[in-house]
């Protein structure tokens, strides 16, 4: 489905949305095992002037529900006006895999590399289909919000394709910190939305199977600035202390078995060679310590302390040593009730973290 304009864009579901109207349909996206529908809620905002449509994703995997607790808090609570423009808002996309609180389908797929979908693909084909052609590609620009994986934490923090005018724009209204600039990968929400003209970013923050009230806050402020940044919502947007844009990610991983003492939080700004976590065993023999190989930011961590050879301890971004510093000076200046300091302290709660017994060279 082409986005539409002119009268045809009102009309979501088959039925028209008035100006200053909101409407609750269901898109129907295939039938259960017991044959009946899978049907997806999607709530429509009609602003009273025209303007852009813009969408709000959540639980794309099924597990990452702050970004279902971010949409139904504007669904209920009504946090702005929307004054201008379309704004629609889907709690769920992955309805199957929400209902057994899985990251991953029924069919084993990830929804989130299986766009733009198809008619008669796979379940998480059609589902991607259904979502793609009746809101996806009728919008002029989306915010799709997801967590870590399941037994992880992500820092805040926003990935998007910075190569392209329209979206980089919606990035930086957001007014994460943290940027990371990529594409996507192939078969994500964003890259297929990017490819018919929808201008999308990513949030990552947080942990799956919760609704951290800290994140939720997070999220509405981007999504507020993004709309009153398109003239939709009045208001003023909320800049960030700093922005930082990483090119380069990577997840240091344990070279040892055993259970994780953790060095550092979500969030932390880490040194070359600092240590990350030290390995020991059941009996507190240490068998190694893993430690940054850069200067880097935290990004984010296991929430596991135990681990096999090779699996991830923490995930570190990269940037600049200008702009790591300029993080450095600014994140020493916010006030300890700021957002960004309850985030950071909240995060820390789902690792414990000590001191190291000898000091680091």
């Amino acid at each position: 489905m082409a986005r539409k304009s002119g009268s045809e864009a009102h009309v979501w579901g088959g039925r028209p949305v008035a100006p200053g109207e909101r409407l609750d349909l269901t898109l129907t996206a295939s039938t259960s095992y017991s044959g009946t529908p899978i049907e997806l809620p999607v709530q429509v905002w009609r602003g009273a002037k025209p303007g852009p449509a813009v969408f709000v994703t959540g639980a794309v995997h099924g597990d990452e529900i702050n970004g279902t607790g971010t949409v139904r808090h504007i669904i209920q609570e009504e946090p702005f006006e929307l004054v201008a423009g379309t704004l629609v808002l889907v709690p769920v996309v992955n309805i199957p895999a929400f209902e057994q609180l899985s990251r991953y389908s029924p069919d084993r797929r990830d929804l989130n590399r299986s766009f733009p979908g198809s008619v008669d693909g796979s379940l998480s084909s059609r589902i991607a289909h259904v979502i793609f052609e009746n809101v996806i590609a009728r919008c002029d620009y989306g915010i799709d919000l997801h967590t870590a994986a399941v037994r992880r934490t992500n820092y805040p923090n926003v990935r998007a394709d910075m190569e392209q005018e329209a979206t980089a724009r919606l990035a930086t209204l957001f007014g994460a910190e943290l940027l990371l600039n990529s594409k996507g990968p192939q078969g994500s929400l964003r890259r297929a939305a990017l490819q018919v003209g929808c201008a999308t970013i990513t949030l990552e923050a947080g942990e799956v199977w919760k609704v951290e009230p800290a994140v939720v806050e997070y999220a509405l402020r981007g999504i507020r600035n993004v709309l009153i940044g398109l003239k939709m919502v009045r208001g003023e947007v909320v800049k960030p202390s700093f922005r930082m844009v990483a090119e380069d990610t990577a997840w240091i991983r344990a070279n040892e078995g055993g259970f994780l003492r953790f060095h550092v939080h979500p969030g932390d700004m880490v040194d070359e060679g600092q240590p990350l976590a030290t390995n020991t065993s059941l009996a507190g023999r240490d068998l190694g310590v893993v430690v940054a190989p850069r200067d880097a930011i935290v990004l984010a961590m296991t929430t596991l302390p135990a681990v096999s050879p090779g699996d991830p301890v923490a995930h570190l971004a990269y940037s600049s040593e200008a702009a790591m510093r300029k993080m450095e000076r600014a994140l020493d200046k916010l006030p300890e009730d700021s957002l960004l300091t309850r985030l950071h302290d909240d995060l820390a709660t789902n690792v414990m973290v000590s001191e190291l017994d000898d000091t680091f060279g």
